[in-house]
């Protein structure tokens, strides 16, 4: 039995993005509603290591209904719904040039070579745009950095109730406020998901 939690992760600061546009989003989203929900942020530093150490940690303290990670992207235009992760091929370095030991997220006895979001990424897409002023869409390439190393990380723990977004730099469109407003619909959109699945399995039994 999950918690009411919602767990939602930005990025600190790397490379050109001195100030991170995800984090700078995430940080307002306890100011929006979330039906009977409890919105719980958190800034993650661009380590593999964390991420590997961390991301599992925070799983367990929070049981989260749903979690969201999200991540900066100067390709974005708009709020990008990541639709899958890849277990291997991390060759990057982190922000303290710290290359991952192996390349590798997990072992393949420990998880898939590819990960979907088990929730209707299109759906939301849809329901999004037409209620909301920031635009999103979906992508299947999350990029083999650390946004598709933490994504890769909780849909390896429960891909039912894990997404991913990434978001452009502020103001290439949107205002850190807009971006926020972007991602709390999105999170509305994923939550109605999940309590309409919750629906149909009860009336099941």
């Amino acid at each position: 039995m999950t918690s009411n939690n919602i767990l939602v992760t930005g990025f600190g600061p790397f490379g050109e993005h001195k100030v991170n546009a995800s984090w700078e989003a995430v940080k307002l989203l306890p100011q929006f509603k979330f039906d009977d929900s409890n919105v719980i942020v958190r800034e993650i530093p661009v380590l593999y290591k964390y991420i590997d150490e961390e991301i599992p940690i925070l799983w367990k303290i929070y049981n989260p209904k749903l979690v969201v990670h999200v991540g900066v992207s100067s390709y974005a235009k708009d709020l990008t719904l990541e639709t899958q992760a890849f277990r291997i091929g991390y060759l990057q370095r982190d922000c303290q040039s710290n290359l991952h030991l192996t390349g590798e997220i997990c072992s393949i006895k420990q998880g898939k070579d590819c990960i979907q979001s088990a929730l209707d990424i299109g759906k939301i897409c849809k329901n999004v745009n037409a209620n909301n002023k920031v635009k999103t869409q979906p992508s299947t390439n999350a990029g083999r950095y650390l946004c598709e190393f933490v994504f890769y990380k909780s849909l390896n723990i429960d891909s039912s109730r894990t997404l991913f977004i990434h978001v452009p730099p502020i103001g290439k469109p949107y205002s850190a406020e807009e971006l926020a407003s972007g991602i709390a619909e999105t999170i509305n959109c994923a939550l109605e998901q999940l309590d309409e699945q919750a629906t149909v399995e009860t009336a099941r039994l």
